[in-house]
């Protein structure tokens, strides 16, 4: 399946059949087929795959006593056969697989929209056979969703149960992990990083980990994803659907007012290469887990790629927008000329240091690493030796006036 693992590719070697586990007809779900052929004219068909059911003895070659509308007739290929309501259940049982399928998709999950087209992506509803999934299902099929393992599996009554952790806790045990099971609880998991500061954009990829939900339904599962990464999966169903709605960087920045209208004034007709280094700055995978769909106008694509993320981003975010409000300010000052005295290997050193904080690689250079240009004991060592009682890198002011 695509975009998909499973601990099983089905069957035993050498047989093109999946192994299909045992599956119960639960009462619901027998229920829930006479509820929906109730809604039918007799003889219209209620399709499963493999076969479908109807109201009424019409299409059979067969008159059953009385024509009764609590008869049934079951079509699979075959000459159709009518039958009782007792033998219907026994007939369902025998197809309980389809069965349940269909009354997950069609009674448990319900309309068709984002939450649907989500948990069928899942395990490929769309391109694999009731058989192949129920034998994955049966396994576990895992799906990855930005910094999300999710893991879907099979009861015996073709029930979907959905465990989902963070990508880094794959394989350790649930008891090891804090379980919950209101989807709810997600919204404190994802307000801080490892670090406790707060995480203003929810598709950093900054989630930590430590924590399960075992045991989620279909509909809890789509919400907990939602809580975790907001609107995520509703955009990714409308990219889907040809409906995304892009705003690009000029048409937001111009409905920007308040303290954010100034960003307007950045756009001076001089190109766009400052939204090129804000898509840098901001929109790499290795800052938001989204796939940058914006661009600089409906006719100009930026030059910066847009990542690969599973889900897309329709407009510059909140935090785009406050970087820029910043950036707009800073990159209104005249250039100027300053002369410092480096060697080679300090300017080296330089970039070495703004090239990790850039990356967060900070907190990943040890302290004894002094070869590492951004080095703890190092960058205070160039400080001491360049910077002034002022803080002036080469005792040079940053406004000469202040000579």
């Amino acid at each position: 399946m695509a975009d998909s693992t499973s601990a099983t590719d089905g069957g035993e070697a050498g047989s093109d059949e999946p192994e299909v586990p045992e599956i119960d007809l639960p009462s619901d779900a027998f229920d829930a087929v006479l509820d929906a052929l109730d809604e039918l004219d007799p003889g219209e068909p209620l399709r499963f795959e493999g076969f479908s059911v109807a109201r009424g003895t019409e299409g059979t070659d067969e008159e059953l006593p009385g024509g009764s509308p609590d008869e049934y007739v079951l079509a699979d290929g075959s000459r159709p056969t009518g039958m009782s309501e007792r033998d219907l259940h026994e007939a369902l049982a025998e197809r309980a697989p389809a069965v349940t399928d269909w009354y997950v998709f069609e009674r448990v999950v319900g309309e068709f929209g984002p939450r649907r087209a989500f948990l069928r992506w899942i395990e490929d509803a769309d391109g694999e056979t009731v058989a192949a999934r129920y034998a994955a299902l049966a396994a576990g099929i895992e799906r990855a969703w930005g910094e999300l393992k999710i893991t879907a599996t099979l009861t015996d009554r073709g029930e979907r149960r959905y465990d989902v952790r963070h990508a880094d806790d794959a394989g350790v045990p649930v008891d090891d992990l804090d379980a919950y099971d209101d989807p709810l609880d997600a919204r404190d998991l994802v307000t801080f990083d490892e670090k406790g500061r707060y995480r203003p954009l929810k598709t950093a990829p900054s989630l930590v980990g430590g924590w399960v939900f075992p045991d989620l339904g279909p509909r809890e599962l789509y919400e907990a994803v939602e809580t975790i990464y907001p609107a995520t999966v509703a955009n990714w169903h409308r990219e889907r659907e040809g409906e995304l709605d892009v705003n690009h960087w000029r048409e937001t920045m111009e409905r920007q007012s308040g303290i954010y209208g100034v960003v307007k004034t950045w756009d001076r007709g001089e190109g766009y290469e400052h939204v090129n280094w804000v898509a840098e700055a901001c929109c790499d995978d290795s800052q938001c887990l989204k796939r940058r769909e914006w661009e600089y106008d409906d006719e100009t694509d930026l030059d910066v790629d847009g990542g690969d993320g599973a889900f897309p981003c329709r407009e510059p975010c909140s935090v785009v927008v406050s970087a820029a409000r910043k950036w707009t300010r800073l990159e209104s000052e005249q250039p100027r000329t300053y002369e410092f005295e480096l060697t080679p290997s300090e300017k080296e050193q330089v970039e070495a240091v703004i090239d990790a904080v850039a990356d967060g690689r900070i907190d990943e250079i040890r302290e004894a690493d002094t070869k590492e240009g951004a080095n703890r004991y190092r960058t205070r060592f160039l400080r001491a030796k360049l910077f002034d009682d002022e803080g002036n890198l080469g005792g040079v002011p940053t406004d000469p006036d202040e000579e």
